[in-house]
């Protein structure tokens, strides 16, 4: 091809694809040309552990089940609104309920602004009164530390030198995250280390035996029905709304906006609402509503008839929240996801763009709208995550007393809390 034909090309495909589509492109090289990816890999090749220890130093003796215990917690520094974040910081919090004292251990392997994770926690966690520390100074002092991630655990083992119990909160299979190489790998072996396994669902849990051979302790998933609710008075409900996480393979996101095109061709008259991020790729009409607080996320599932509720990798929180609301929710059917999630208002779909679109048409073609709303708030009235906290509570206190063992909450404490 000679030099004018190769120019003629690219001056034609400038023009097919616009100003966005070069801006894309330029990043795209940038962004392979620099390494940039790496940037998204939150572990030092040096916190990697290199394999699976068979034991790891636990004290030889155990706490009088009269005093408190001191536990520590392994994250990522959190982002407002993070939903994984919220989980753990509720199970921190009933841990302080019971007398216990926390400690945040976070990471950032670039190097952790503590000060400014502290000031995030307080300002959208306050409930939490755990301290926050940089993981990379050392766990100590602390009866049980607690992984909140694969990450965490590989921390745990290079940071927590010291005799102390090891436990593991496991919210996703967290392999599925990734293709299957590297991070798959360094995620999966995470499970075999000597930890207590903790799942959240009996979906984590089915999915770890599955590859490991290996149990867990299972706890229920919860729901904050106290925050969702349908609006009263009542408002006309329409159209559908969508989670977008166009960075999070395990939410489906290409899938999603093949299936609200479908959904677009065949009920063009229903508004489609996207809160999250913005999405990509999703080229029919929609509502962008960016970031949303708690509050107006209710006022958002309040006014919508349905939604797509996809994860991958364990049942979404925003399944039994879209249902508090009244919102019916489409979620891609996986092996054990209904028995995390028994609730008979719940639109299972095969994970195809066709079945999930065809799912939302049904939801809105449906008859008695508000009677089926009305319903499936009903299904989920008065769930709170205060089953999840005790249960966490009650095995967390079981590894470290010892079986069986309790704390002895004493009466000051129980009053002082009340």
């Amino acid at each position: 091809m000679s030099a004018l034909s190769r120019w003629r090309a690219n001056a034609q495909r400038a023009v097919a694809v616009g100003p966005r589509g070069i801006a894309e492109r330029l990043a795209q090289r940038a962004y392979r040309a620099t390494g940039a990816a790496d940037l998204l890999f939150n572990l030092d090749l040096a916190d990697i552990l290199t394999d699976v220890p068979a034991e790891l130093p636990v004290p030889a003796t155990r706490p009088d089940p009269r005093a408190p215990l001191d536990i520590g917690w392994v994250a990522t520094p959190p982002a407002p609104g993070s939903g994984g974040h919220t989980t753990l910081f509720r199970i921190v919090e009933a841990l302080e309920r019971r007398g216990h004292r926390c400690t945040l251990y976070l990471y950032d392997k670039h190097g952790l602004d503590a000060a400014r994770a502290e000031a995030v926690v307080r300002a959208h966690w306050p409930g939490v009164s755990a301290e926050v520390r940089d993981v990379t100074k050392g766990i100590t002092g602390v009866d049980a530390v607690v992984a909140s991630g694969w990450e965490s655990a590989h921390l745990i083992v290079r940071y927590g030198r010291e005799p102390v119990r090891r436990l593991y909160f496991i919210q996703d299979y967290e392999p599925y995250f990734y293709g299957h190489g590297a991070e798959y790998e360094l995620a999966a072996m995470t499970y075999r280390l000597p930890f207590r396994r903790i799942a959240l669902g009996e979906m984590a849990a089915g999915m770890v035996h599955a590859e490991t051979g290996l149990r867990s302790d299972v706890v229920p998933f919860g729901c904050d029905a106290s925050a969702y609710r349908p609006p009263s008075p009542r408002v006309p409900r329409s159209g559908v709304v969508f989670y977008s996480r166009p960075d999070f393979p395990r939410r489906g996101h290409q899938l999603a906006c093949m299936a609200l095109r479908l959904f677009h061709h065949a009920h063009p008259d229903e508004p489609i609402h996207v809160y999250g991020a913005r999405p990509r790729g999703l080229d029919v009409p929609f509502v962008f509503h960016g970031r949303l607080s708690v509050a107006e996320l209710n006022d958002l599932y309040g006014r919508t008839v349905t939604g797509l509720a996809l994860s991958f990798t364990n049942i979404t929180l925003v399944a039994e929240e879209m249902l508090a609301a009244g919102a019916i929710p489409v979620v891609n059917d996986l092996p054990l996801a209904h028995v995390v999630l028994p609730n008979p208002h719940v639109r299972w779909a095969a994970p195809t763009a066709s079945a999930l679109a065809g799912a939302l048409g049904e939801a809105i073609d449906a008859q008695d709208r508000e009677a089926r709303a009305a319903a499936a708030a009903a299904s989920v009235l008065g769930r709170t995550w205060a089953p999840t906290g005790a249960e966490t509570v009650r095995i967390i206190e079981d590894e470290v007393y010892g079986a069986g063992e309790r704390h002895v909450v004493s009466s000051t404490h129980r009053e002082a809390t009340a």
